[in-house]
């Protein structure tokens, strides 16, 4: 999409990922838009008081383009996953910097941004914390990475095993925990049935429920954790299987999300707290 000039200290930010907004938050920025978390009313609870006054032009999938116009942005920040077929528009509204891909690659897209906003000290600062967060979760873990750690997502209508380039996986595989044969795989997911229950096997079992508040997800989750198939997996035999927040593990996708995740391993694993 060819080189993007933006100004050098801009004020009036639009960001349309959720990432984004995350990175943005932690350099010390609140945009004046932002597309509406995937759950919550209209943002997550680990950001609703940041974000309190900033306008939901949308959400990631279909954004409000004469919203995003009529708060006269200097800058707009979003991804070509999601917003790659309307670039034109969005950068005649103002300047636009898309990251390639979204959630995995939350580092890179983060340095991205803050690069477009002046905040890359800010950025590396954030990220140093973090890695320092890992190798200390990483230390007091010891033989305990050794687990294999299987992650499963209850979504509307489908069932996926998430894989190790997914937001939950690479953080995971930071920490140095193991996966399952199976999962052991640089690849997004397995969308799979019901029949393929015994493929969530595995020394430790997290889960993740997305639900979007009509119960249907939670109702199905609770349909196959009922299951004798679930039932006789050896992870829930051996009563080694946690619900986690898919906020947290997945949907939200930043670093804010990152160290909430990993105030979870801290406590399931009966960790000392890291921060």
């Amino acid at each position: 999409m060819g080189v993007t000039e933006v100004p050098d200290a801009p004020k009036r930010i639009v960001v349309l990922t959720n990432e984004g907004t995350e990175a943005l938050l932690a350099v010390g920025i609140k945009p004046v838009g932002a597309v509406r978390s995937w759950l919550g009313k209209p943002w997550y609870d680990h950001i609703a008081k940041q974000m309190d006054g900033v306008t939901v032009v949308g959400d990631e999938s279909a954004v409000n383009l004469e919203l995003i116009a009529s708060l006269e942005p200097d800058l707009i920040l979003g991804t070509k996953f999601r917003q790659e077929k309307i670039y034109s528009q969005l950068s005649a509204i103002a300047p636009t910097v898309l990251s390639e891909r979204i959630r995995s690659d939350w580092k890179g897209n983060m340095k991205l941004y803050a690069t477009a906003v002046g905040k890359l000290a800010e950025a590396d600062a954030a990220f140093k914390a973090y890695d320092d967060r890992v190798a200390a979760i990483s230390k007091a873990l010891g033989d305990k990475k050794a687990e294999k750690i299987s992650l499963v997502r209850f979504m509307p209508g489908r069932t996926r095993i998430l894989l190790k380039d997914t937001f939950a996986g690479n953080i995971l595989s930071q920490i140095g925990f193991a996966r399952p044969a199976n999962q052991d795989r640089m690849e997004f997911a397995d969308e799979v049935t019901k029949e393929r229950t015994p493929e969530f096997d595995g020394d430790r079992l997290f889960y993740l429920v997305y639900d979007t508040g009509d119960g249907k997800t939670a109702a199905a989750a609770a349909d196959w954790t009922s299951d004798p198939l679930w039932k006789n997996l050896a992870v829930v035999k051996a009563g080694k299987v946690d619900a986690v927040s898919d906020a947290v593990w997945n949907t939200a996708g930043g670093i804010l999300a990152a160290n909430l995740m990993l105030d979870d391993i801290e406590k399931l694993y009966g960790l000392p707290a890291s921060r």
